[in-house]
């Protein structure tokens, strides 16, 4: 390594957010780049004089020194923040040495088995940003081609749990629930934790953001409340209020989880093996005990077959048994979109409309919530089998549920702004006379993230007919909505290629809209 001397620089904190991964920007004319033979994407590890706590980071090469000077060495938002150290402080820039877990990475990707040594050593690397995204990726990769025994997927279920904190909340029953996703606007969640909160059970849900979806739990909630809150936070309003629909992230709970989401968002991954270890290592963080599983099936949801979906539930069940915690996995309907919306403002709109007992509000959607919380109800040794939908509905009936989720939305925090539905919208209409046979929940949840779901909270799509219902040609089938011309460009033409409708017609020829 250069002297530290020779290598001064001073920090410079470049306001770029680089999502989960710290990056480093080092000028090309600077002496550091051209005296140690650096390139751009190679790992580099910064150091202060008298602060043990080296910085891991992406380094990126730079021409503008409106961007970073000669003399300095500029950190993305994240590694800056990381370092926590002000602005000018001279730090020291030097290759990183690559980390040791690599070689059972290239194990993984060569189709052999690894230990819970390996994967703790793997996960352990990736959080402390020892990883660039192209080796979590191939990481991802290697788990998914070459697949996982239920050991494997045991083993990394306890590391990605051993990657962070725990909580506990001093109580023997904690309920959760957690649907693995595949179907549109299925947003249950926030129906069952103010139904089974109102009931006086302890349920606090923390979820991750979308992965594939147009919306996650977090991502809806975050219309109606703030759900990046401190842990003390969480905390006394779970006790308080016995419930809260909040983003983990926050807690710490598995954040190598965190991380890997973000490489695996723009891959579209979400391989058995690793989303078996990502819900249960979350569930174990977060405290829970007692889990309920929704695996939706349909032609065209994550699990296509009955088959499929029993084999997950038996790795749920398996997984769930050795590290201590109840699962109850529910085998459900995704044959299509549940509810009307797809889309965190649509979907919002939803959940408010069953709370408030609107009589808009989407019946199966209300529906499904209600089997899922009954469910959740008797896992109270108080609650006897058969009860638990009658309690349930009693509950939300009642308004006890609104004025459950009305009490969590004043404790989390109403958003400055609550965001408004797209200004841009477009109808898409049936080409012929018919009954709706079909809805393709892959074709839906693409064109809502096209139009910019989940970021764009108010884009997405409003469907206007279900399966089993009449149209006849020129009435609208859902509307579109976005903000922005090009993300709603995209999407129209995503609609225009393929409507995700199947419309057949009296005589029973099934013609859709493309």
């Amino acid at each position: 390594m250069a002297s530290p001397t020779r290598q001064a620089l001073q920090l410079r904190r470049v306001a770029i957010d680089t999502y989960k991964e710290n990056v480093a920007y080092l000028h090309r004319d600077c002496h550091v780049y051209r005296s140690e033979g650096f390139q751009a994407l190679a790992k580099v590890e910064i150091c202060v004089e008298g602060d043990g706590r080296p910085v891991l980071a992406v380094l990126n090469v730079v021409d503008d020194e409106a961007i970073t000077t000669r003399n300095e060495l500029g950190l993305s938002e994240q590694a800056f923040k990381q370092l926590g150290l002000p602005e000018g402080t001279p730090a020291t820039v030097a290759h990183a040495r690559p980390p040791a877990s690599l070689h059972a990475v290239h194990r993984k990707i060569g189709g052999h088995r690894l230990g819970y040594a390996e994967y703790e050593a793997i996960t352990r690397d990736i959080v402390e940003n020892r990883y660039s995204k192209i080796e979590m990726a191939a990481f991802l990769v290697g788990c998914t081609e070459t697949g996982m025994e239920r050991e494997e997927v045991l083993d990394l279920t306890r590391a990605m749990v051993a990657s962070g904190d725990r909580l506990d909340w001093e109580e023997p029953l904690v309920a959760d629930k957690h649907c693995i996703g595949g179907v549109p606007g299925n947003r249950t969640s926030m129906l069952v934790v103010p139904i089974v909160a109102a009931h006086g059970m302890l349920i606090p849900k923390t979820s991750s953001r979308a992965i594939t979806s147009p919306a996650g739990t977090a991502d809806t909630m975050e219309v109606l409340a703030r759900v990046e809150l401190p842990v003390e936070q969480l905390k006394d309003m779970v006790h308080r209020y016995r419930g809260c629909l909040a983003w983990g992230g926050t807690a710490r709970l598995a954040p190598v989880d965190d991380i890997l989401i973000a490489v695996e968002r723009p891959l579209s991954m979400d391989s058995p093996g690793q989303m078996v270890a990502s819900i249960l290592s979350k569930k174990i963080a977060a405290g829970a005990t007692h889990l309920l599983i929704d695996i939706p099936v349909g032609p065209s949801a994550k699990v296509r077959r009955q088959i499929e979906a029993l084999q997950l539930r038996k790795l749920f069940e398996f997984v769930g048994d050795r590290i201590g915690l109840h699962i109850d996995a529910m085998i459900t309907d995704g044959h299509q979109p549940i509810g009307r919306g797809i889309g965190p403002v649509l979907e919002a709109r939803d959940v408010m409309q069953v709370l408030e007992n609107d009589p808009a509000a989407p019946r199966d959607l209300r529906e499904k919530a209600l089997q899922l919380a009954s469910r959740i109800l008797e896992f109270d040794p108080d609650v006897r089998g058969g009860q638990g939908y009658a309690l349930a509905r009693d509950i939300l009936d009642s308004g006890r549920a609104l004025e459950k989720m009305q009490a969590i939305i004043a404790a989390q925090g109403e958003p400055p702004a609550a965001p408004q539905l797209g200004r841009l919208s477009k109808n898409i209409t049936a080409t012929h006379d018919g009954t709706v046979t079909a809805i393709n929940n892959l074709q839906m949840a693409r064109i809502a993230r096209l139009a910019g779901a989940p970021l764009d909270k108010g884009a997405g799509v409003d469907l206007y007919r279900k399966v089993g219902e009449p149209v006849t040609a020129g009435e609208t089938l859902y509307a579109i909505y976005a903000e922005f011309d090009s993300d709603f460009t995209f999407a129209c033409e995503a609609a225009a290629d393929s409507s995700g409708f199947t419309v057949t017609t009296d005589s029973g020829a099934p013609r859709s809209r493309a």
